[in-house]
């Protein structure tokens, strides 16, 4: 850990792709800031990525970094936190990726509750294929594939990390640096499993869910006086289905993270004296 550390040193010398105005661009800004504020510099933080427009997040962050395969991000997140439990890892995804052909590991990373950040940029949309619904997109969204709307309810994320037993749960607004930022540095703090929906507006296929309806409808729980240790109105945020918030949602107090509970504390790669030959050459061609 480091206080000399600053939010550029986390920048890449690979320049974005993404569409001008993306919200992409500030959800980044606001994990590499909070990455820094806490005292992370990029020789201990992994970043695993998926596949999408987030999933080029890796490329554009000065640090350890690996593009996982559609919906995988977090199954490879699990497995470098365990590896090295010393090292923050930060796992970024979409809302196609995680909640839909990642639904599956999202809820087990959920109730194994790793040590990791999870930043899921929603913009309610599929990008990076030029438009399709998502599993988030409005029951009435049209798309090209989908001109009447997907007519089905959106995945509420934040219900099924609920029910899955996240420990942290929390949302917020990719043009709100500050407080996105801080959010963040929430999640990376806690110890557990640190879960954050990011609105992440698509500026190119989405017309409805843009900066301006998120200023407008988004309710900051700092404005509340909501108590994110309290159960009970944690699930009523969540299930509240005229609201939508922004700040942390739920937090348990008491979370201990897997490796804690597992003991699984060392450094994988750290090989004990008496250990059989060629072990290391094992380990130096996987690790």
């Amino acid at each position: 850990m480091s206080s000399d550390v600053r939010f550029t040193d986390f920048k890449s010398d690979k320049q974005p792709t993404w569409c001008p105005g993306c919200g992409d661009f500030g959800t980044m800004n606001g994990m590499m800031k909070a990455l820094a504020n806490t005292g992370n510099d990029p020789d201990n933080t992994f970043v695993v990525a998926g596949i999408g427009c987030s999933g080029k997040i890796g490329t554009y962050m000065h640090s350890y970094a690996l593009h996982g395969v559609h919906g995988r991000a977090l199954p490879v997140g699990t497995g470098v936190k365990l590896a090295n439990p010393d090292l923050e890892v930060m796992v970024a995804g979409g809302d196609g990726d995680g909640y839909s052909i990642g639904a599956g590991h999202f809820v087990h990373a959920v109730r194994r509750n790793i040590d990791i950040t999870y930043v899921v940029m929603d913009n309610r949309i599929y990008g990076l294929t030029k438009g399709q619904a998502s599993p988030t997109s409005r029951e009435d969204f049209e798309t090209s594939t989908t001109p009447e709307g997907p007519q089905q309810p959106p995945v509420n994320p934040l219900a099924l990390a609920l029910a899955s037993g996240a420990t942290f749960i929390a949302q917020s607004f990719s043009s709100d640096a500050l407080r996105h930022a801080e959010i963040i540095e929430q999640a990376i703090e806690h110890d557990g499993f640190g879960f954050v929906n990011v609105f992440s507006p698509c500026v190119t296929f989405n017309d409805v869910d843009t900066y301006d309806y998120f200023r407008d409808s988004l309710v900051d729980l700092k404005e509340e006086d909501h108590d994110p240790s309290d159960y009970e109105a944690a699930k009523e945020k969540i299930l509240e289905g005229d609201k939508e918030y922004m700040g942390v949602i739920w937090q348990d107090e008491e979370s201990v993270p897997y490796h804690q509970t597992h003991g699984v504390t060392e450094n994988m790669a750290d090989i004990p004296d008496g250990a059989a030959d060629g072990t290391m050459d094992l380990v130096r061609e996987f690790y």
